[in-house]
Parts: C-alpha cells; sequence; structure tokens
C-alpha cells in the first residue's frame, strides 16, 4: 500500500467469516482488488468496520445531497442519514454532528426552498438535536424560520427541547453568537403567539422547574445573557450612529456630545467677576442648535441648549460659604434626550425586560440575578430611555424589597466613584420617575441591614441630603429616621444647615415626636434651636408652596437672612409665606414659576431685600416695575424673562444701590 485510499474509492466493506480465514481481519473491495486489514483483537476490528462503513455511507449522503434534484428523494435520504447516525454503536460526537452539517450547508446552498420543505427538513432532523447543539449555519436557518413563521408548532414542538438543552448546559455565548441569537428569535417567537408573554411565563417555568430551587445553575446566567444581548441589540443601531455618546453622568446632568462640550461651571457664583463674564459671553456665542440624529430602528432627537451652564455664573450670593444648594442639588438638565424605538425594536425590548421581571420573581434566582445586574451592564442610551428605567423598576423594587443582603447590597455601587441602581433610582438620578418613594424603601432596607453606620450616612449627607430633607418633609418615617441619625451621629458639621434638619423634622407630627426623643437624648440640640433659627435656608428640588408653609410654620425663623427656592416648584401663592421673614437679604427664586403677582406682594414688604434671582421665572414688566421700591436692592439677575428694554431703565434709574444686573436672553440685553 504505497497510496493511501480514499474512502470514496472503497466499493465494500465485509468481515472474513469464513472457514480458516485469517482471525480479526477486514476485506475491502476497491477498483482493481481487494484489500486485507488484520487487526489485533475482535474489539479493534469491529471498532474499523463500523468507523469504515460509517465514513463510506457520509461520502455517500454528502455525494447525494450536495446535487439535489427532486426534494422528495433529499428528504427520504435525510431521515435515512438520521436513523443511520442514532443507530450506529460508535461513541462519538462527530456521528451526530456531522449529518447536521451535510444538511446545514444543503440548506444554505439552497434558498428557494418553500416553508413545507423547510419544515419537514427541520423534523427529519429533530431527534439528532435532543442531544446535540446545531452548528451555526443551522442555527440561522432555525433563526430565519422564527422570524418568519413564529406561529408554526415546529417551533413548539421541536425548538423547545433545544432551547431548553442549551440554556441548561454550560455556554459561552461569547464563542457560540450564533446558538444566543437562535434562543432569542425562539422567545420572541414565543411572545407572537396568541397567549403572548403568558407562553413565554410557562416557558420560563418549566426551566426554573416545580421546586423552590432550580435544579440546573446555568439556566439564569444564559437566560440573563440572552435577555442582555436582546435589550442591547435594540440600542444597537443608534450607539454606532454616535461616534461619541456622552457618559452616564453626563446624561444623567444633561449630555452633549464630547466634542461639543462645555468647561463645567459652578452652580452658583459667590461673586461676578469681569472675566468671567467676558468668558460667559464667548460661550453664548458658541451655542448649539438642536440636532436631530436618524436611523432605521430608532429616532432620536436631542435638544441641547447650553443656555442653562451659562445661566449657572448669574446666580446670587455673598461672602459666605455655599448654601445646600451648591453642594447637594442636581443642576438642571441642560438638554433633554428622547428615545423612540421602532416597533420591532419596542417589542423586543418589551418582551426581555418583562423576562427580568420574571426572573426577579423567583426567591431563589434573585441573590444571582441582583449580582449579574449589579454592575448596571445595560447601555447608557437604555439607562436614558423612560420607558426602559420605567420598567425595569419593578425589578429594582424586588431586590429594595428582599430582606436577605446579598440582594439589597447590589443597589450599591460595585465600587466608589461609580453609580449603581441607588444612585439611578433616587431623586435626581436618571432613572428617578417617583418623587422618591423607590429611594425611601431602598434607603429603608439598606438601614435595616448591616448599613447603620456613619460611612452610609456620610454619603446621603454628601449626595441626597435635599432628597432626604423633602421626603422627611411629606413624612416619610425612614427619612425622619436619617435626619436624627445625622443629627445623633454628628455627620452634618454646619451649625445653619443642622438648623435647616432640625426645623424639618419639627414641621411633622412624627419628627417632631422622634426630635424630642433626640433631645432627650442630647440636649446640647435644643440649646442650638434656643438660640435662633437658622440664617441660610434652601429647600430641596421638588419642594412645593404647600412644603415651604409646612416648614416656615415649624419654628422660628426670624434670623433668616438668605433664603433659595431654585429648582423648586413653588408658585406666587408662596409670597404671603415670604413676607413674613423681616431679615430676608437674599432670595433666589431661579427657575420657578414664581410671577408677577407674588413680585408685586414682595416689594411692599421686604425692602430690605439685597439679592433677588428671578432666572428663568415668568416674570413680565407688569411686576418687575414693582421693584423701583426696593431701594435696597444692590443685585439683581432678570436672565431670561419677559424685561423690556424701557422698563431695564427705568429700574436702573430708581434703584442707586444695583451694582450687578444680568439682563441675558431678553429685550434689554
Amino acid at each position: 500500500m504505497e497510496n493511501s485510499i480514499s474512502y470514496s474509492a472503497i466499493e465494500d466493506v465485509q468481515l472474513l467469516s469464513w472457514e480458516n480465514a485469517p482471525k480479526y481481519c477486514l476485506q475491502l473491495t476497491i477498483p482493481g482488488g481487494t484489500v486485507l486489514l488484520q487487526a489485533a483483537n475482535s474489539y479493534l476490528r469491529d471498532q474499523w468496520f463500523h468507523s469504515l462503513q460509517w465514513k463510506k455511507k457520509i461520502y455517500k449522503y454528502k455525494k447525494v445531497l450536495s446535487n439535489p434534484s427532486r426534494w422528495e428523494v433529499v428528504l427520504k435520504e435525510i431521515r435515512t442519514l438520521v436513523d443511520m447516525a442514532l443507530t450506529s454503536p460508535l461513541q462519538d460526537d462527530s456521528i451526530h454532528q456531522a449529518p447536521l452539517e451535510i444538511v446545514s450547508k444543503l440548506l444554505s446552498e439552497n434558498n428557494n426552498l418553500t416553508t413545507q420543505d423547510h419544515e419537514s427538513i427541520i423534523v427529519a432532523i429533530a431527534p439528532l438535536l435532543e442531544n446535540n447543539h446545531p452548528p451555526p449555519d443551522l442555527c440561522e436557518f432555525f433563526c430565519k424560520h422564527c422570524r418568519e413563521r413564529p406561529r408554526s408548532m415546529v417551533v413548539i414542538e421541536v425548538f423547545t427541547p433545544v432551547v431548553q438543552r442549551i440554556l441548561k448546559h454550560n455556554m459561552d455565548f461569547g464563542k457560540c453568537p450564533r446558538l444566543r441569537l437562535f434562543t432569542q428569535e425562539y422567545i420572541l417567537s414565543l411572545n407572537e403567539l396568541n397567549a403572548g408573554m403568558e407562553v413565554v411565563k410557562k416557558f420560563i417555568h418549566s426551566m426554573h422547574g416545580p421546586t423552590g430551587q432550580c435544579p440546573h445553575p446555568r439556566v439564569l446566567p444564559n437566560l440573563v445573557a440572552v435577555c442582555l444581548a436582546a435589550i442591547y441589540s435594540c440600542y444597537e443601531e443608534f450607539i454606532n450612529s454616535r461616534d461619541n455618546s456622552p457618559s452616564l453622568k453626563e446624561i444623567r446632568n444633561g449630555c452633549q456630545q464630547q466634542c461639543d462640550r462645555k468647561p463645567n461651571l459652578p452652580l452658583r457664583l459667590l461673586h461676578t467677576s469681569p472675566d468671567l463674564v467676558s468668558q460667559e459671553a464667548t460661550l453664548t456665542e458658541s451655542r448649539l442648535k438642536p440636532v436631530i440624529v436618524t436611523s432605521n430602528e430608532i429616532h432620536v432627537e436631542v435638544e441641547r441648549n447650553n443656555t442653562a451652564n451659562q445661566k449657572m455664573t448669574a446666580g446670587v450670593g455673598n461672602d459666605s460659604e455655599p448654601n445646600l444648594i451648591d453642594c447637594l442639588m442636581v443642576s438642571p438638565t441642560c438638554s433633554t434626550m428622547s428615545i423612540e424605538l421602532s416597533a420591532q425594536a419596542d417589542r423586543i425590548l418589551g418582551c426581555y425586560v418583562e423576562i427580568l421581571k420574571m426572573l426577579s420573581d423567583y426567591d431563589d434566582w434573585r441573590p444571582a440575578l441582583a449580582s449579574l445586574l449589579q454592575p448596571i451592564p445595560f447601555p447608557k442610551e437604555a439607562l436614558a430611555h423612560e420607558k426602559f428605567t420605567k420598567e425595569l423598576k419593578y425589578v429594582i423594587q424586588r431586590f429594595a424589597e428582599d430582606p436577605r443582603q446579598e440582594v439589597h447590597s447590589c443597589l450599591l455601587s460595585v465600587r466608589a466613584g461609580k453609580d449603581g441602581w441607588f444612585q439611578l433610582y433616587s431623586p435626581g438620578g436618571v432613572a428617578c420617575d417617583d418623587d422618591g418613594e423607590l429611594f425611601a424603601s431602598m434607603v429603608h432596607i439598606l438601614m435595616g441591614s448591616c448599613y447603620k453606620t456613619k460611612k452610609f450616612l456620610l454619603s446621603l449627607a454628601e449626595n441626597k441630603l435635599g432628597p432626604c430633607m423633602l421626603l422627611a418633609l411629606r413624612g416619610n418615617q425612614t427619612m425622619v429616621e436619617i435626619l436624627c441619625l445625622m443629627l445623633e451621629y454628628n455627620i452634618i458639621d454646619n451649625n445653619d444647615t443642622q438648623l435647616q434638619i432640625i426645623s424639618t423634622l419639627e414641621s411633622t407630627d412624627v419628627g417632631k415626636r422622634m426630635y424630642e426623643q433626640l433631645c432627650e437624648r442630647q440636649r446640647e440640640l435644643k440649646e442650638l434651636q434656643r438660640k435662633g433659627g437658622p440664617t441660610r435656608l434652601t429647600l430641596p428640588s421638588k419642594s412645593t408652596d404647600a412644603d415651604l408653609a409646612r416648614l416656615l410654620s415649624s419654628g422660628s425663623f426670624g434670623n433668616l437672612e438668605n433664603l433659595s427656592l431654585a429648582f423648586t416648584n413653588v408658585t406666587s401663592a408662596c409670597a404671603e409665606h415670604l413676607i413674613k421673614l423681616p431679615s430676608l437679604k437674599q432670595l433666589n427664586l431661579w427657575s420657578t414659576q414664581f410671577g408677577d403677582a407674588g413680585l408685586r406682594l414682595l416689594s411692599e414688604h421686604l425692602t430690605m431685600l439685597q439679592v433677588l434671582n428671578l432666572c428663568e421665572t415668568p416674570v413680565t414688566d407688569a411686576g418687575l416695575l414693582a421693584l423701583s421700591s426696593m431701594k435696597s436692592l444692590c443685585s439683581l439677575n432678570m436672565n431670561s424673562t419677559k424685561l423690556s428694554a424701557d422698563t431695564y431703565e427705568d429700574l436702573k434709574a430708581k434703584l442707586p444701590n444695583l451694582k450687578e444686573v444680568d439682563v441675558r436672553y431678553t429685550e434689554a440685553w
């Protein structure tokens, strides 16, 4: 045998069975003669025999199926091929994989098959799929079938056990992306059935099993991987269409593209310098126009308005340290992002977010799910999408309600300086839509475990004191407890801030009761309040007229000199409470709904007012003319109001002490 014999040249393979035949021999019939192969034992001889038969038949089927003539014959040959693979005594993965690869190649080379042909072929190879993963090309064919015929019985009867096997085994979807795509399309096809999500829910339940503990540890991570990939695909085209997308923090504070981003300006300036004013003028000239990004899947409109950034320099202040609004309050968004998905992407998103919600309902899966979602594996575009964060809120609530520490601790960020779910769903976070209800429940469960420490309270004081005070003002018992603990542990060093917290506590019955209990333990706090009310006060964002009235009626504010209501929901109705503050010298009404009626009332009573910020308020000339009686005014911000040039000239003539005026984006500019 100087030359090798090809498998295709073998005409027949036989075991030698006549008398006195050589022991353990095979006879191969080839063109021009025969060849005898002798093995060392009968087991090895039988292995050779079955292997050669298998190879010979595989080459035969490859040849027959590579040139199909009639599809009835092809289908018959496929069934025979499958039967041969199932009945072969050989134990090797390639015995079942080889027929699948032959059929996969056949389907990829013949795109003109009818739907009935497709289904017949799938049914024919179904027995091989029970214990084998489909090859990549076959997965692509299955995906196509799921998309084109989601209601076909083949999907339910044939694909279900295949997908179940994929999810139950240790899968590396990074190396097998088409298996993940097939699983994704299969679940979407279930969602297209009449019962819709009920069918998907039954499938998820079948993967978990009837007991309280899922017996298959790989099901959850595999399902989560499929969900994350599917959700990412909804935003993929939008992500790819933006060369320089903003970070999550920038989306939260008002996103701009990196190349168009302006230098960060402080929320409030205590001094106005000529250099800074000239810098603002330069920034004003480079304002951006609205930009629309359109793709086949997603329509995104980004309205950028850098006016707010520039207006940050026009706040009011004096030589004293910044108040709470400088440190705790999230600045107003300088842009809004609205993401509108196509109908198909919207269905995909709805389906897979619903699956995540189903997964969070299983007690045994919740710890692992929380751990997988703790690093926030979603694209920032998804977190800026209101519909997505609103639906995902159910999952976060389930984490917050779980008493196990390994679950609710995953609400916190994975490392310092990185946002976690706690930050995203807290007031001022990109996903908050409930005025802090979920935030309060998260704080409650975190404080109830091992987080009742100064470190956690210090974090709240540095980043979320404003929301905590607002919720406490509205009677939330958890936030009342938090404020009491901050006082008890001496978390707050600033006396004015301590007095604001005390005033907040005394404005509600539950707060007053808990504060009195605290004072019994710490008499010095009561002594601090006895000395007089605070000189500086800042209301948290989203505070209302009722919140202000409740706070001012809770104690003595006769010493109050500086009051900031910026970015709250107060209106002219609060003026009747403001005029009862005899020592008030600085009032910040930036970006509120305070109008002319309130302005006229202030001008009659607060004649000692020195600094007034009306930036982005709905005041007009009718109210602004009344300011001419406030002779003590030395700083007045009328940026982005309906001020006319004539009224501006009149005010300048009648206010001799006026030194700092901001009239940008008005008729007088």
